[in-house]
């Protein structure tokens, strides 16, 4: 018998290949999708948010179930075409689950009728998003370049990755674009976020490749054979970042002058950050990540290897087996989860008494300011300034305010404990994430003396703390 899985961790393949493609602004997308859901993309609600735009080009096919059942998509697919078809148009057919299903291969019909139509499948029934962006990334090249031999421009970055869908893309891009300036490099192309079709064959002038994402677009940089770096996260992971672009470029000592003046400005809140009073709890925080593996990783790198704090886990989306994660935070609590919506519920139905920040798609988080990095040292910053805010703000709950009570909530006279529960509401209180324990022990201890107070108890046992939990 297969496993269940609980809740989607990725999305599919052919919602990868419309974020990848549409990004494009001379491609229309042709989806043979049918009426209904795969409509959605196309109105701004791709992972619940991310405040994707209108995508004007996008078109699906609207497959109904005549369609489906019986007849087949290349004729509505021929009559969709023929309707978009119009000069500087590069029109791409995806598949979808749907069309996968029925067996709908277009490849030899637009060869006969439509030449310039490319077709993709997207592999929807078999690929998650990662695998799809990255071989559509790959596919473009394949399709599009122009097949001359590369022109290196001395001094030129390209970076690979940033598509619709992707979490934070905005704000961690525009980083990337200060530190490769800072280095004293020059941007080619942002692809295909900020890229024309026409430009892939661009791409192989540059003097160096960034791929923005660890999960996607290593095949399209083997082919463009050029020195490839990835998107840096905290603070020595940048700095060599920075270190390298400027030796690839032959800048060195404009690399060093940029480090140096980073360490005055843009890092100078950290070395505020660790040498005030709340560097202390650093050791004490417990952290939890389930994300891409961009931000996983890089998470768990900064936090943990750099900060000090302590990592409980650090789990990839598209490995991450939802059921077993549930079960290990009914067993341990951090104190901060980056994560998803689905770990948030999970969170929710533990009354988990853990600080949640999104970290990753899905997920109904806008992320498109450009003040709100993970990556380099400005999101070393944003990362560290979130996480201190958060630590005051949970010490809120340990001022004595003078709440309004109902009748009867307040215990006059307060049971006594027995031994074995208060050892039980110690375990209890250890799960919970270390700052909020006195709080999460004083509410748990007041529930407890009411509810023996209502059952007319004059001792507290083990089962009267365990009817509270």
């Amino acid at each position: 018998m297969g496993k269940t899985i609980r809740d989607e961790s990725t999305a599919s393949a052919y919602w990868a290949s419309v974020n990848t493609f549409c990004a494009l602004s001379d491609v229309h997308v042709i989806a043979d999708a049918p009426v209904g859901c795969y409509n959605l993309v196309g109105a701004a609600v791709m992972d619940y948010t991310d405040a994707i735009p209108y995508l004007e080009n996008f078109t699906p096919t609207s497959l109904t179930e005549k369609e489906i059942a019986s007849s087949g998509s290349s004729e509505i697919v021929r009559d969709t075409i023929t309707k978009l078809q119009e000069p500087g148009r590069q029109l791409i057919l995806v598949s979808s689950a749907e069309s996968e299903m029925i067996g709908s291969d277009h490849e030899r019909m637009l060869a006969m009728q439509f030449p310039l139509v490319r077709f993709f499948p997207s592999h929807s029934l078999g690929e998650n998003e990662w695998q799809g962006r990255d071989r559509a990334l790959e596919w473009l090249f394949k399709n599009f370049d122009d097949g001359r031999p590369a022109a290196v421009e001395p001094g030129t970055v390209s970076i690979i990755g940033p598509t619709y869908g992707c979490f934070n893309s905005p704000s961690d891009l525009a980083e990337i674009k200060r530190l490769i300036a800072g280095a004293g490099g020059r941007l080619k192309h942002v692809f295909p976020f900020e890229s024309r079709l026409s430009d892939i064959s661009d791409l192989k002038n540059s003097e160096v490749i960034i791929l923005m994402y660890h999960e996607f677009g290593s095949r399209l940089g083997k082919l463009l054979n050029r020195p490839v770096l990835y998107g840096p996260f905290g603070i020595d992971e940048t700095s060599t970042f920075i270190m390298e672009l400027a030796r690839l470029l032959g800048c060195e000592q404009t690399g060093e002058a940029f480090i140096a003046k980073e360490k005055q400005t843009v890092l100078a809140p950290i070395w505020d950050l660790w040498r005030g009073p709340q560097a202390e709890w650093f050791p004490t925080v417990r952290f939890g990540v389930v994300a891409a593996a961009s931000y996983a990783n890089g998470l768990k790198k900064f936090l943990a290897d750099e900060m000090g704090m302590q990592c409980l886990f650090s789990h990839i989306t598209e490995e991450t087996d939802n059921t077993a994660l549930r079960e290990q935070l009914a067993s341990v609590q951090p104190q901060f989860f980056f994560g998803r919506i689905v770990d948030k519920i999970y969170l929710a139905e533990l009354d988990a008494k853990t600080r949640f920040i999104p970290a990753g798609f899905p997920g109904p988080i806008v992320r498109r300011a450009l003040g709100t990095p993970f990556m380099g040292h400005s999101g070393a910053v944003f990362l560290l300034q979130e996480i201190v805010n958060s630590l005051y703000d949970m010490l809120f709950n340990f001022l004595p305010l003078n709440r309004l009570s109902e009748a009867g909530e307040t215990p006059t006279q307060k049971p006594e404990w027995d031994a074995e529960a208060e050892e039980f509401l110690n375990e209890a209180v250890k799960k919970a994430p270390f700052i909020s324990q006195i709080s999460f022990g004083r509410e748990l201890k007041k529930k407890a003396e009411l509810l023996a107070i209502r059952q007319g108890k004059k001792t507290i046992s083990k089962e009267t703390v365990s009817l509270v939990l």
